[in-house]
């Protein structure tokens, strides 16, 4: 199914709405402080109400069979709200990784219950040094290692583990699996580690580990770019609201010229990292010739705009931002948490004459 754009306005207008209504700030801060990092209330409206988490799975599959711009339409909304129920990692990588493998076996078994929203999947993946390098090895059908900030991987029903030999699917329960919370700047999204030791895994599918791996990686980024411009459009949003309600020296201080320019900076910062986030996405879901490079330039300017436009947004809001009663400080530790996620791109060399 190949949505209209009144179907993307249509789609966003239903998640905003939902989220408005049930994902505040102190709904949001709650559900982070629960052991899943989310409240899974939500998790189930956003579910049975709009179908989420089915939107990137195929029809045959139990799903609504749009696609991945469609998901990341979602992500981008979840984006400006920092509500970090299992739609990037679960119903985005999850569903990508298992289609990607190419084991329909695997795909009937797992997906119907991810579309409903009934199960979970989580990405194994990071070794200690980053993504470049899998935590897990796989030697036959055995998994050892340990990965490092898996999304979603406390609650995860189904693990999906990336290896240096291709893709492996084990139960969460499984004998020799073990889940720790891990460390993170950021308290609105959880991570874990999750450690096999000789666990028995299923093998899926038989495609190139290393083209699978890269597509991963590059769905990951688009992923993160929908995220970080939902979330600085909301910083900016936040930042012209509060410039216009503060008043010093008997005006608003958005009035003053300086403040301004400075939020017409922000602005074209989001609207530029916008485009590169929906030029990204199109790329990679109509695989096009250009979509490394695409997913490349808004990987690193939708990463930049949102670090940038955070930190103004912080300036501008004065000593109350970086109180803890103010969001100004999760959408900055989101922005830096971001950037990281997945690893960064490397630059390409400057030529020297």
């Amino acid at each position: 199914m190949t949505a209209t754009r009144d179907d993307h306005k249509d789609l966003i207008a239903s998640v905003r709405a939902l989220l408005t209504k049930h994902a505040d700030s102190t709904a949001v801060r709650a559900g982070a402080a629960q052991e899943l990092g989310y409240d899974p209330t939500l998790w189930r409206l956003l579910c049975e109400q709009i179908g989420v988490a089915a939107l990137a799975v195929p029809e045959e599959y139990e799903g609504v069979g749009a696609g991945l711009v469609e998901s990341l339409l979602v992500v981008g909304e979840l984006g400006r709200t920092l509500a970090a129920v299992p739609m990037l990692g679960s119903a985005v990588l999850g569903v990508q990784a298992v289609l990607l493998s190419g084991a329909a076996d695997a795909a009937a078994r797992l997906l119907p219950g991810v579309a409903e929203g009934q199960t979970t999947l989580a990405l194994c993946w990071a070794g200690p040094d980053g993504w470049d390098t899998p935590g897990i090895t796989a030697e036959g059908e055995k998994l050892t290692g340990t990965a490092h900030y898996v999304i979603d991987g406390t609650g995860a029903d189904t693990l999906i583990a990336v290896t240096a030999a291709g893709l492996y699917e084990v139960a969460a329960d499984a004998a020799g699996i073990t889940r720790r919370p891990s460390a993170t700047l950021d308290p609105t999204r959880k991570l874990s580690e999750v450690t096999f030791d000789a666990v028995t895994a299923r093998r899926l599918g038989d495609r190139d580990p290393a083209e699978l791996t890269a597509r991963l990686r590059e769905i990951a980024w688009a992923a993160i770019a929908a995220e970080q411009v939902g979330a600085a459009r909301r910083c900016l949003e936040l930042t012209v609201e509060y410039t216009k309600s503060r008043v010093q020296f008997g005006r608003a201080i958005g009035s003053f010229q300086a403040l301004k320019h400075r939020m017409a900076d922000m602005y074209v910062l989001v609207e530029s990292a916008e485009s590169a986030s929906v030029a990204a996405t199109a790329a990679i879901a109509e695989a096009a010739p250009t979509a490394s490079e695409d997913i490349w330039a808004a990987r690193v300017h939708c990463s930049e705009a949102f670090t940038t436009v955070v930190a103004e947004m912080t300036q501008l809001h004065g000593g109350i931002a970086i109180t803890w009663e103010h969001d100004a400080h999760l959408f900055f530790k989101r922005a830096h948490a971001d950037a990281q996620l997945f690893g960064t791109p490397r630059r390409p060399l400057v030529p020297t004459s």
